[in-house]
């Protein structure tokens, strides 16, 4: 209990020295002689026939009291289940307004103090609602963008399985540079949705949480499972790398449905059906990845094995899309494309090792640095379609 109260004393005599110093501190006096810092943040914004429905933060440091809503630069009433903010509090603001489909809509909270904080909807459509009409129409997207292509693509296996040593090498380095692509676009997505969400969450807080959450734990699990002398062998090895990296891609696929599920939700059709056609084309190229460290793998259990792994890999797209279109939470977003991140890094570095385990002396040989770049290639002119 002494060593508890030790460890403990210098933590709570810092927590009383903060609060002393914001409340009679130089802070404290500053406050008083400047205005407030107000920051509002919009988390969501649903609309209902004939209303809007605005889920709202305090992203700024200071209480803030919104006064006013503006909608297409016109002063509207509303309600809202809580007018005075502290920091971190949120509201909902229902605003009854007969907005016109396919439309632009602005929408303007104006605080106590005049500052305004604005949404713009380039396109205002229904937000869906979790009916079977749409379950089953973001179901069948997810479908067709991951499961489908995924499962497409490991029909490479058999000629995946007559090449040389040589050339299933060149593969593994296409795996490689296929994970890298994957890696920096869903750190870009990572960074980009870090920018447009509250800083009151700090974007970068949970990125990097979310990076080393699945490569530590997998890493651990990896460090735990060489333990047993069946995780030694060849076989085993490899098929447990295909495993890891069907995981990655699929936390990396369920980034690309969220980010298909928030588009038709917010009605950017066009932007939505570009996304199809060019994951659709980009997952096929997945499928490589996944089966190439298993070309040589015998076992009477590989089609059971080829379901679970595109399940794996292919089936998160379809919860992406459900979160996207019903529940668009960019913290949980921000989150899931981290682990993405985090786990497809992991694997990179397994195949990586697992390459540098093999006959070859070195991994830098001109077919795995050819492999490396045209893994790069193929997800670049297939990311084509996608911009």
């Amino acid at each position: 209990m002494n060593k508890l109260v030790a460890g403990a004393l210098p933590v709570v005599l810092l927590a009383v020295l903060i609060a002393s110093f914001l409340q009679f501190g130089p802070l404290g006096l500053l406050k008083t002689a400047f205005p407030p810092v107000e920051a509002v943040a919009f988390e969501k914004v649903v609309l209902e026939d004939g209303r809007i429905i605005a889920y709202v933060m305090n992203d700024g440091p200071d209480e803030v009291t919104i006064s006013q809503v503006m909608v297409n630069d016109a002063y509207n009433k509303f309600q809202a289940t809580k007018s005075t903010l502290k920091r971190l509090e949120k509201t909902i603001v229902y605003i009854d307004y007969p907005w016109a489909e396919t439309l632009p809509l602005s929408i303007k909270l104006v605080s106590s103090s005049g500052l305004t904080f604005e949404k713009e909807i380039a396109v205002a459509t229904p937000t869906p609602v979790p009916d079977f009409r749409y379950i089953t129409s973001f179901a069948m997207i997810g479908l067709y963008v991951g499961v489908i292509p995924v499962f497409l693509g490991l029909l490479w296996l058999p000629f995946l399985r007559n090449l040389s040593r040589k050339w299933y090498d060149f593969f593994l380095s296409l795996t490689v540079g296929l994970l890298v692509f994957l890696l920096i676009d869903a750190f870009e997505g990572s960074l980009e949705l870090s920018s447009e969400m509250p800083q009151a969450l700090q974007g970068v807080g949970i990125i990097t949480i979310g990076f080393f959450l699945p490569y530590l734990a997998l890493l651990a699990i990896s460090r735990r499972d060489s333990a047993s002398a069946v995780k030694k062998t060849v076989a085993g090895h490899t098929l447990k790398l295909s495993y890891m990296i069907a995981l990655g891609i699929g936390l990396h696929n369920m980034g690309e449905g969220l980010a298909i599920g928030s588009a038709f939700s917010i009605g950017e059709i066009t932007l939505g059906s570009l996304l199809i056609a060019g994951f659709m084309l980009h997952n096929l190229t997945e499928g490589i990845a996944i089966v190439a460290p298993i070309t040589k793998h015998k076992s009477e259990n590989v089609l059971r094995h080829l379901l679970v792994l595109g399940l794996i890999a292919g089936g998160p797209t379809i919860i992406g899309a459900w979160i996207g279109g019903f529940a668009f939470s960019q913290f949980w977003s921000l989150l899931f494309l981290s682990i993405g991140v985090g786990a497809i890094f992991y694997v990179i570095v397994e195949v990586l090792k697992y390459m540098g385990n093999g006959p070859q002396t070195t991994l830098f040989t001109p077919t795995n640095v050819a492999g490396f770049l045209a893994g790069l290639l193929i997800m670049y002119a297939t990311g084509l379609l996608v911009s």
